[in-house]
Parts: structure tokens; sequence; C-alpha cells
């Protein structure tokens, strides 16, 4: 019976502790992000945001949250109910499930599996269901209108994505979000001799996949400018349009617990993850969280500015920069990449 509990019990208990602190943790983060994405929007526009609950408006997500709790949820009468209020659980408990493999400083990591980024590429791919599911079940042509554009959107661009993650692959030799981290610890400022940097970082060898890996993750998002699934002139708010309080407010909580994996996956794969910008002793010293926390937050900071400066696009404009520019862009980085690393012998 010892054994049994040494062996098996006691795991699972450490494991939903972690898990139930790395989702409150994620939870009151995602709080503050959505406030920063409306003061920074905000600030470009030369207004104050929220201001007004709590301190400088601290608190406004927590009364956001309240008021989408209180509400009555309304469901269409010819909607299928069932369908109707499990599309929204299944996007946010997909969205939440990612983060399982997702290493936010060395060793701090619920489950450091040897297939980390496909874990999250197969999860992310499953997430356009909940949204498919939404448009449908309310039983109205224009969330499924939404639904579908939301869908083809999705996929298109988790193209690119794919052909992205491939190049860094390549150079890596390792799936393991850990080892892809630990592979920037040396790279193209070491080669010149220069001191361990930000210059070994993968943004810096693969630039134009980095630029690639940005634009679509807005895109897979459905973040500005590609925030056509939800265009209010078009279709005032795409899929959720039928949806109201804490079905509405899971939807939301779900795409931007992907907005927030869309910043780490960033962060791993191009900017070096929870190592230091450059490697002296007093830069090694700051906990690795915080370097990433902050390169995240850094990397969420651009996602908010691009929503404030950049008109939004066509449905067309955005299908044809998915599928006539950044695929064959990504397929022949590949083959170059693979050229390189083959002709020089760099490769893991």
């Amino acid at each position: 019976m010892d054994a049994f509990i040494s062996t098996y019990v006691w795991p699972g208990v450490i494991m939903v502790a972690q898990s139930l602190l790395l989702l409150v943790a994620l939870l009151v983060f995602i709080a503050y992000v959505l406030l920063a994405d409306r003061k920074i929007w905000a600030a470009v526009q030369l207004r104050r945001g929220p201001n007004v609950v709590g301190p400088w408006g601290l608190f406004q997500s927590f009364a956001d949250l309240l008021k989408f709790v209180f509400k009555e949820p309304v469901i269409p009468a010819t909607a299928n109910k069932v369908i109707f209020l499990l599309a929204p659980l299944v996007s946010v408990t997909l969205a939440l499930a990612t983060w399982a493999v997702v290493p936010l400083n060395d060793g701090w990591v619920i489950a450091n599996i040897n297939v980390g980024i496909l874990y999250i590429f197969a999860i992310s791919s499953l997430e356009v269901y909940g949204i498919i599911m939404g448009g449908w079940a309310s039983n109205s042509k224009y969330p499924f209108l939404g639904a579908l554009r939301s869908a083809a959107q999705m996929v298109s661009y988790e193209v690119s994505i794919g052909f992205v993650i491939v190049t860094v692959l390549l150079c890596v030799g390792s799936l393991n979000l850990t080892d892809i981290v630990n592979s920037q610890r040396d790279g193209l400022g070491t080669m010149i001799g220069l001191p361990g940097s930000f210059l070994d970082w993968h943004w810096l060898a693969l630039f134009p996949m980095f630029v690639v890996f940005f634009i679509s993750a807005l895109a897979e998002t459905n973040r500005p400018p590609f925030d056509l699934p939800e265009a209010e002139s078009e279709l005032v708010a795409g899929f959720m349009v039928e949806y109201g309080s804490t079905p509405y407010m899971m939807f939301m909580l779900g795409e931007y617990a992907a907005i927030c994996l869309m910043c780490a996956l960033t962060t791993i794969l191009f900017l070096g993850g929870w190592l230091p910008p450059v490697d002296v002793w007093f830069l090694n010293w700051v906990p690795g969280i915080i370097w990433f926390v902050l390169k995240a937050s850094f990397v969420f900071f651009m996602f908010a500015m691009v929503k404030a400066f950049v008109p939004r696009y066509r449905y067309d404009q955005l299908m044809r920069l998915g599928w006539k520019v950044f695929l064959p862009i990504s397929l022949a980085m590949v083959v170059i990449v693979a050229f390189v690393l083959k002709l020089t012998g760099w490769s893991a």
C-alpha cells in the first residue's frame, strides 16, 4: 500500500497542485493582460482607458468578471442547447490545456515531455472545434458564417506556423521546449567570438521565420488586423453573436489564453525563453521566470500596438497573405535552413 501511495498517489497530488497553481497564476496574468490591452489602445488614442475600479483601474478585469458571472445567460430558442453551452467550455479547456508543457523556467514545467511542441500544435489545432460548435449550435446564419471564416483562417495560418516550427526544430534537433531554449545559449554571436547574448537567439538566425510566426500568431488568435471572424462592421461579433454572460466570457478567456500561449511560444522559439539578454553575472542572478514574463509581455505589447495602428484586412487579402505569401516563404525557408545546416554541419 505504501508503495502504491508513493508511486501513484503522491505524484498525482503534486501534479494536481502544480496545475492549480499554474491555472490561478495564468488567469490572474490574463486579467492584467486584458487590462494592458485596453490601456495601450487608449494611450495610442490619447485616452485614459479603464481608471476607476481600484487604483489606476487595476481591478477593472475582476469587475468585468463579476458582471459576466452575475448576468443571466440567454440561450436562443432554436439553438442546440447542449452544444451551445459545450462550445465555450471546449474552447477554454483546450486553450488552458496547452500550458501543461510550457516551461516558464529551467525545470518549471508540469509535463516535460519530449514532444512538447507537437502536443501544443495538436491541441491548438483542436481549438477550432469550439468555434465551429458555437457557430453551428446558435442556429443562425451569421454566427455560422463567422465560425466558417474563423475555421478557414485558423487552418490557413496553422500551415505556415507549422513550417516555422519545423525550421526551429531543424536547428535544435529536439521537440522538447526546454531543449529549444537551452539550444539558444550559443548561436551566431558565440560563433564570431562574442559572449552569450541575445544575438544567439533564433530571432536573428531565423529572422524571416520570426516575422512570419509573429504575423501568423496574430491571425491564428483572431487578433487585429486579422479579426475578420468578429468584424464589427460585417458580422457584429462573429461566431459569438448569440452569446452573453458567462459563456461569452469563457470564449474570450480562451481567446486571451491562446494569445498568451502564442506570446510564450514566441519567447521560447525565438527569444531565448528564460535566458538573460547577456550572459553576465548580475543578469544571471535575476530569476529566469522574470526574464520569461518580461519577454512574453514585450511580445504582447507588440500584439497590442499592431491592434492600435494597423487597419483591418479584407478577407481575400487575409487568405492571399496566408496561402500565396507565407506558405511559399516558409516552405522555401525550410529548404534553405536544411541546406545550410547540411552544408555547414551546424545542426544539433
